[in-house]
């Protein structure tokens, strides 16, 4: 059974460089991003277990946080070029890129979407849960969303912390975070005005299959259906009841395999933990086949 974990990351040597010359306190800032295995690729292929294939995007190290709008997009260029790259050179390990965008240069993201849409090697772009101190669903990002929607390209929503909270922490705040964006982009009316739109959330929906029926009992009925439109990932290290919980909510054609690599466990991920819930779940070998890799192949078009 073929296996395609759809929210792996890395954070290449090149684009890294350039960020670190931007801002030296980056490691600092973020003691996520010192795992080894996100820039030592060779290292990584060693601990690969030969078969699970990873779909690469970066960490939260994102340009429009740092420089101004034209440094921004010729950075994102930059860091999807390079991930591009690798793509081609190791594609048995690594067959597709999520690209990134500049968040405050809107015009340029739009551009950079349409030669998204044309690659080979990268199938959508991530977005994190806020951008510029702003929710992702304000209204100022609709561009993007819209763009996504005309081009169909999915997207993978990814959380970061609000800074405006004195209590962040990384192992509640970024499922909160989530939670909120997802609420927050199905009440700006996301999948209403965009209802063919593809958003991979990471881990797992977050709170939401938790709390489905707060979500079937407080919201109106449109909102509340829209909650089950979003894709999400498996990468809560293990876990097969939450997991159960998970396709309940969402369906077993609305996961996908994806497991945080290398975060999570030490020294290379979760992924022998995550395959081993996901073996546990009582579905049928068929649905086991669509989480695994057959849902994503359908959501980029293979």
């Amino acid at each position: 059974m073929s296996k395609i974990d759809v929210f792996a990351h890395v954070l290449l040597p090149n684009f890294y460089q350039k960020m670190l010359e931007i801002n030296p306190k980056l490691p600092e800032i973020f003691p996520f991003i010192q795992h080894p295995l996100l820039t030592d690729l060779e290292q990584r292929r060693q601990l690969w277990d030969g078969e699970t294939q990873q779909v690469i995007s970066y960490v939260n190290v994102n340009p429009e946080d740092y420089v101004d709008p034209n440094q921004a997009a010729a950075l994102c260029r930059e860091a999807n070029a390079e991930l591009a790259d690798l793509v081609v050179s190791q594609s048995d390990l690594y067959p597709a890129g999520v690209a990134m965008v500049p968040m405050n240069n809107l015009e340029e993201a739009v551009k950079i979407l349409e030669e998204v849409a044309e690659s080979e090697q990268l199938v959508g772009i991530q977005l994190f849960t806020r951008a510029l101190g702003k929710s992702i669903a304000d209204s100022s990002y609709r561009i993007v969303f819209e763009t996504c929607h005309r081009l169909g390209l999915p997207i993978w929503l990814h959380p970061i912390f609000d800074e405006r909270k004195p209590d962040n922490n990384i192992v509640f705040s970024w499922e909160y975070e989530l939670t909120q964006a997802m609420l927050q982009l199905v009440q700006a009316g996301i999948f209403q005005d965009f209802p063919d739109l593809k958003v991979i959330v990471h881990h797992a929906g977050a709170m939401v299959p938790f709390f489905g029926e707060r979500i079937q009992h407080i919201l109106p009925p449109e909102q509340a259906a829209d909650f089950h439109k979003f894709y999400v990932d498996t990468a809560i290290l293990g876990n097969p009841k939450a997991l159960e919980l998970t396709l309940e909510y969402f369906g077993a054609d609305q996961v996908l395999f994806g497991t945080d690599a290398p975060l999570g466990i030490a020294p290379a991920g979760a992924t022998e933990v995550i395959v081993e819930a996901i073996n546990q779940l009582p579905i049928s070998d068929q649905d086991k086949d669509a989480i695994f890799a057959e849902n994503f192949k359908k959501l980029i078009g293979g």
